[in-house]
């Protein structure tokens, strides 16, 4: 890369003149070299640990009400399909599922590990809780001890606690689906259209619009991809964004329609 090795150039002229200058640039270029590499093997590295942790996490969350039901390893085993993993990932997210559901298995370490790995990358770790939520909602319901394990979780991965609450609040608005009337949805599911884009209430539109902008920029999978989203993921930060309109459309549908009445 020219820039990296020209800038090294000028900080060895600043300090050793011609023979700084030199030698900096020799530098600079095996450093321009070497990144790519780095970054591609850091990418990786946050990749393969984030599908280790998703899956060995979930079979934890599952066996936390004492007992893996049907449905859950239906949500599993579509997530699966859903992902396209190949017949190595199947395997390896079978081992980890398994893994998280034993007796002994560190929660804590798995999510000190992720963290440590996804570091500077919130928005991963957004998704991985996501994709922990749509595998316990499986069965309709969202267990007490599940919902303590996921806060557990949350804290352990250095996220806001009310992260949890804001994840479930998306999953029920987008779950309610479209509705004929805004005005006619359930006050709370109102609520949950708030609390999914971060928002008060009170909130002017232009706040609205403002939140709901900065969470499709910052969910962009693109923007995830290039942060180490695994391309297997993308359907669901796809799904994410889903989510987010569809809160965003609920607020301003019953506004317009408020507005009108």
């Amino acid at each position: 890369m020219p820039s990296i090795a020209l800038l090294f150039g000028l900080i060895g002229l600043l300090l050793g003149g011609l023979k700084g200058l030199i030698v900096g640039l020799i530098i600079g270029y095996a450093v321009g070299l070497a990144l790519p590499r780095l970054i591609f093997a850091n990418l990786a590295q946050v990749q393969a640990q984030l599908l280790e942790s998703t899956f060995a996490a979930m079979g934890a969350l599952c066996k936390a009400d004492e007992r893996v039901t049907r449905d859950e390893i239906r949500a599993a085993e579509a997530l699966f399909e859903r992902m396209r993993l190949d017949d190595a990932q199947r395997e390896a997210a079978k081992a980890a599922f398994n893994r998280g559901k034993q007796p002994d298995f560190d929660l804590d370490a798995e999510m000190a590990r992720l963290a440590q790995v996804c570091r500077g990358r919130p928005l991963l770790l957004n998704l991985f809780l996501q994709v922990q939520l749509m595998a316990i909602a499986a069965d309709g319901r969202i267990h007490p001890a599940e919902h303590a394990l996921l806060v557990r979780m949350t804290r352990r991965l250095g996220l806001p606690e009310g992260e949890v609450a804001r994840l479930i609040a998306m999953l029920r608005t987008a779950a309610g689906g479209p509705s004929a009337s805004a005005s006619a949805a359930p006050a709370s599911q109102l609520a949950d259209a708030y609390r999914a884009l971060g928002v008060d209430p009170s909130a002017s539109d232009a706040q609205i619009k403002r939140a709901y902008r900065k969470l499709m920029s910052e969910n962009h999978p693109d923007k995830l991809a290039g942060r180490g989203l695994p391309e297997s993921m993308r359907e669901i930060a796809e799904e994410r964004t889903r989510e987010i309109t569809a809160a965003y459309r609920l607020i301003t549908e019953f506004r317009q329609q408020a507005g009108a009445a």
